[in-house]
């Protein structure tokens, strides 16, 4: 570690921290500084993060002195300052041509990034490329109840910007509402503006199909804009708890070039530079895949990438420590990522996933984001086990078995 020129600085507290420090680790050796607002697993209790709490991370005062007193600190390094949230990202691309000499901010300027991670914008730019996205109405406050919606319930109901979201935050609030009724709907969007959420919300059409047709797309844009690295994952489960829904939790990685050559044109016409990570739903009444929206950063999952053979850490420090030419990969490699046990994969992973989930396990490919040979002291294996266990009660509770397995 002390030849290293680099030293990856990240900010968040969450499994999508862990999953990059982890990255750095298994490619390098280092161990990533990280700043997070509580002093909570899977960042706390680890060997490889030297993990940093602040109740304040997310002020814009707070978060540009972190990084100053990094850079003062290492002055003969590169440090790789890497959003783990929205909200970092954001402060990221905001700050990054204030920050000392010494740090690199991989993301586009703030302005356009504020943009992207609107779904509003986002889907009139895939209106502008051509690329299928749901049936969409945008809702204002303003229009109250007094609105029509050319399809039918479910209706699904989420907000244009998720930052300002989650800065309201109420009782019975969730990611993404599913709303059985139109009165369900407007319950919910009541709820939402009595809380103070300023911006408008995204209604759609609810694309049908459980879980498995959902994919999941990460990408890599170099310095120079241009996508290197194409790795699409098809999801098997996710979480249907209230906080949690739509987070991955079971994942084979596929490959499918006609759909990532689409999404490649859009990144390197916006000169896209840095990690992006697509939502996207197979509707199987037209058979064309639909985005529902991009995060301007590695996903929560993003280990399914590393996992796949594929380390994301390797294309940060290939790419702006030693400027390397990276060649233009999209994966083909087969593999199996999870968050839960093996258990819960295959209670609620319909049956006909099941034997090409085994022959990967079989064969060693496949991995699991917190269960790290090289990371499992008394205290962190101790809390490993504790997530397996509430994973568990979680599923049970919150997801239903297919009806295959049954």
């Amino acid at each position: 570690m002390a030849n290293l020129s680099f030293q990856p600085l990240l900010f968040g507290g969450d499994i999508n921290v862990y999953s990059v420090a982890r990255a750095f680790h298994e490619a390098y050796g280092v161990k990533s500084i990280a700043y997070g607002k509580f002093h909570t697993f899977p960042c706390a209790f680890s060997a490889i993060i030297d993990y940093r709490t602040c109740p304040e991370n997310e002020e814009d005062e707070v978060f540009l002195q972190h990084v100053n007193e990094v850079c003062a600190q290492l002055p003969d390094k590169t440090v790789l300052v890497i959003g783990c949230g929205d909200s970092y990202v954001q402060l990221a691309a905001r700050y990054k041509d204030q920050m000392p000499a010494n740090a690199i901010a991989p993301y586009i300027p703030g302005d356009l990034l504020d943009h992207l991670i609107n779904k509003e914008y986002f889907y009139k730019l895939c209106d502008q490329h051509g690329i299928d996205h749901p049936a969409t109405v945008i809702y204002d406050k303003s229009m109250g109840h007094d609105f029509d919606l050319p399809w039918d319930p479910p209706y699904i109901a989420k907000p244009a910007d998720g930052v300002a979201y989650w800065q309201h935050e109420f009782e019975g609030i969730k990611k993404v509402y599913i709303c059985q009724s139109r009165q369900e709907l407007l319950d919910a969007l009541d709820a939402v503006y009595a809380a103070g959420y300023p911006d408008h919300m995204i209604l759609q059409e609810f694309i049908p199909g459980d879980d498995t047709y959902m994919r999941v797309l990460t990408n890599y844009s170099d310095r120079n804009a241009q996508v290197k690295l194409m790795c699409l994952g098809h999801v098997l489960l996710e979480e249907h708890s209230p906080h949690g829904i739509g987070n991955h939790a079971v994942i084979i990685t596929e490959h499918d070039e006609a759909l990532c050559l689409k999404i490649k044109a859009l990144l390197e016409s916006l000169h896209y530079v840095g990690f992006s990570n697509f939502d996207i739903k197979y509707d199987s009444r037209d058979g064309k895949y639909k985005l529902f929206e991009i995060n301007c950063r590695q996903g929560r999952s993003n280990y399914y990438v590393t996992g796949a053979g594929y380390n994301i850490a390797k294309l940060l420090v290939e790419d702006l420590v030693e400027q390397k030419e990276l060649p233009f990969v999209i994966t083909e490699n087969e593999s199996l990522w999870r968050m839960v046990p093996k258990a819960v994969a295959f209670k609620f992973v319909p049956k006909s996933y099941h034997p090409r989930m085994k022959a990967l396990l079989k064969k060693g490919a496949a991995t699991h984001s917190l269960e790290y040979s090289r990371d499992f002291g008394p205290q962190r294996f101790w809390r490993v086990w504790k997530t397996h266990i509430g994973n568990m009660v979680r599923f049970n509770r919150h997801n239903k078995v297919p009806e295959e397995n049954l």
